[in-house]
């Protein structure tokens, strides 16, 4: 005990210095959006550098059969699917150049690619995944990631050069719209925080037919990827008495506790649309605006 007051008498400037340039960053970080986004993308990339380096020896022993259901469904399959792509309207008069367009008149709205999980949570609230792209790869914040075998993961959130962070499913902040195959009722998935492999799904109603097993798919609201692909099935079925509507347990087609390979897409026709959106709401509150 005596060193350590004797050591504590010793560097006391030096610890008082540390201890006041811990408060002054972290007060900086804290207040500043600018800084704190800066920081957090460095901190992105260097614990990003780490669980790549880590992620590397563990899948030594865990990447063949893990590559074999890649094979299955790479990204070359997955750009050839028609939800990516729009019919196009012939009797539109602007026509932009830059759309490439294929030999039966559609043009591509959706580009996927493939990416590594170096790291993934299950245990907390707010459960994250982080993949070996960022935006030296093409990578942009609202991208859609799903599972190797398919599977729904979330969106990407935040990107720094080389890696980005993904909010996935099992997030208790996320909330995402899907559908119910067979009906076509449309409804939000959440996460109460309990079960990585069961989400909660509400305001389906009681008059749609269901059964255990039915298949639930992503809903057509989404501009991060496109509709009709999975999010899981349907594993109990909870009768809510006091409205006309079902509880449901959706179990997951990603297993999120062994998430290795991923595909992000990209809608290529994203940032037109959001700008529409954006501006529409700045019109229409505008309008809302008592005129003097």
């Amino acid at each position: 005990m005596r060193n350590i007051f004797r050591f504590i008498r010793r560097f006391s400037v030096l610890l008082a210095f540390l201890v006041l340039q811990a408060l002054a960053l972290w007060t900086l970080y804290r207040y500043n959006h600018f800084h704190r986004a800066k920081g957090l993308a460095a901190a992105n990339e260097v614990t990003g550098f780490f669980n790549s380096q880590y992620n590397t020896f563990e899948d030594f022993f865990r990447m063949k059969e893990e590559n074999r259901r890649l094979l299955r469904m790479n990204d070359s399959l997955m750009n050839l699917q028609p939800s990516n792509f729009l019919a196009y309207d012939s009797t539109a008069r602007y026509i932009r150049d830059s759309v490439r367009y294929d030999t039966s008149g559609k043009y591509r709205l959706y580009a996927w690619r493939d990416a590594q999980v170096v790291r993934s949570t299950v245990n907390s609230d707010r459960n994250y995944v982080q993949i070996n792209r960022g935006a030296n790869q093409g990578i942009k914040d609202d991208m859609g990631v799903f599972s190797s075998n398919g599977g729904l993961v979330g969106k990407v959130i935040n990107v720094s050069a080389n890696y980005s962070q993904v909010m996935s499913l099992i997030n208790v902040q996320n909330r995402v719209n899907v559908i119910v195959k067979k009906s076509q009722s449309s409804g939000n998935l959440t996460w109460d925080g309990a079960n990585p492999r069961l989400l909660v799904l509400s305001n389906i109603p009681k008059s749609d037919s269901l059964v255990i097993g039915d298949t639930i798919l992503t809903g057509k609201f989404s501009l991060s990827y496109p509709s009709g692909h999975m999010v899981g099935t349907v594993a109990e079925i909870v009768p809510d008495n006091s409205t006309n509507f079902y509880v449901l347990r959706i179990k997951t087609t990603a297993n999120f506790n062994d998430l290795q390979q991923v595909m992000v897409v990209e809608n290529l026709e994203y940032a037109e649309l959001d700008q529409l959106y954006k501006d529409t709401e700045k019109k229409v509150e505008e309008v809302k605006k008592p005129r003097r």
